[in-house]
């Protein structure tokens, strides 16, 4: 395991996390929440009936000690959730229609989180991620001064870190969107002991190139600077020019970015996602995440190939987050 989930699950561990797996009988999610149930990182709250949970353990021959299962259609304050639901939401649910509702795990889950009976929620495995984000944008909600949530991703390799954003929720975000990214992103990187350094990304350097696109990016990175006066962030740049020290010198002399930006944030979702996957691909960075940020609570979303170490490793980050 890289150093940066060592170094998480020394924060994590003895904190006393609660984590809900909705998906609580999907066989990845059982093995990831039996390993950390047993290394004592955190409490994971399981989704499902008791029985079936059980069973499915039994049959993967697992421990379930240390873990917690929650049957939404017996859960002993389900009524105080149903209250809760029709609080949040402010009229557009029916108190028959909030207990029907709850008995969606995602739903649920993220009620318990609401209610601060869990700390945070991983899903995904078998679930979309609309189905994830969902509940949680309808009832935990954006933190103050945040207007969308955002999706990164820590990319790793060796000792390497980096945080690529937004890479997995706002298809075209306007400068505010991007400052806001921007200030969440640093946020996160600071969470794995990573110094943000943060270059707004183009298709141009400081000029080189003009147009709405690149304005787009300028505007960003002033709006990140008034948001966060403290953060070190620049833009716009080039990758390379982010990234190589020499082409740094060349294209961008005054910049206090010196090619050694260490979080990038893409001007859309089309060029992160992109970006994300030849690194990962070509590059044998290991993509961790998407990692959802600007949420009151943490909620993170799996990929539906996910495997066990994905989920163990998710699951570290969202309690990480919840510290």
């Amino acid at each position: 395991m890289s150093n940066l989930f060592t170094t998480l699950k020394e924060k994590v561990s003895g904190t006393d996390r609660k984590i809900v797996f909705p998906e609580g009988l999907d066989e990845r999610i059982l093995t990831a929440a039996s390993r950390l149930a047993a290394e004592n990182i955190l409490t994971p709250i399981l989704v499902g009936k008791e029985e079936e949970v059980k069973a499915k353990a039994t049959e993967l021959s697992l421990s379930l000690e240390g873990t917690e299962i929650y049957d939404p259609s017996t859960y002993e304050k389900l009524d105080e959730l149903v209250q809760s639901f029709v609080e949040r939401r402010k009229g557009k649910a029916t108190e028959e229609q909030a207990r029907q509702i709850l008995m969606d795990a995602n739903y649920f889950g993220t009620m318990l989180v609401y209610n601060n009976l869990a700390h945070g929620l991983v899903s995904g495995a078998i679930h979309s991620t609309a189905d994830t984000v969902r509940p949680a944008l309808q009832i935990i909600k954006t933190k103050p001064g945040v207007t969308k949530t955002s999706g990164v991703f820590i990319m790793v390799r060796g000792d390497e870190q980096y945080v690529f954003a937004d890479c997995a929720i706002n298809i075209s975000p306007d400068s505010q969107d991007l400052a806001e990214i921007a200030v969440e992103s640093a946020k996160t990187a600071e969470m794995f002991d990573i110094n943000p350094r943060v270059a707004m990304l183009s298709f141009s350097t400081k000029g080189s190139a003009k147009s709405p696109e690149t304005e787009r990016v300028v505007e960003a990175a002033r709006l990140a600077k008034e948001k966060a006066p403290e953060l070190l962030v620049d833009g716009e740049f080039q990758f390379d020019a982010a990234f190589v020290p020499s082409v740094a010198k060349k294209k961008a002399p005054d910049s206090d970015i010196q090619g050694d930006a260490n979080v990038f944030v893409f001007p859309s979702l089309e060029a992160g996602n992109i970006g994300y996957k030849i690194a990962q691909r070509l590059g044998n960075f290991e993509a961790v995440g998407p990692i959802l940020q600007g949420l009151n609570a943490p909620v993170n979303d799996l990929s539906r190939g996910c495997n066990e170490e994905d989920v163990y490793k998710l699951a570290l980050i969202t309690a990480g987050q919840s510290l």
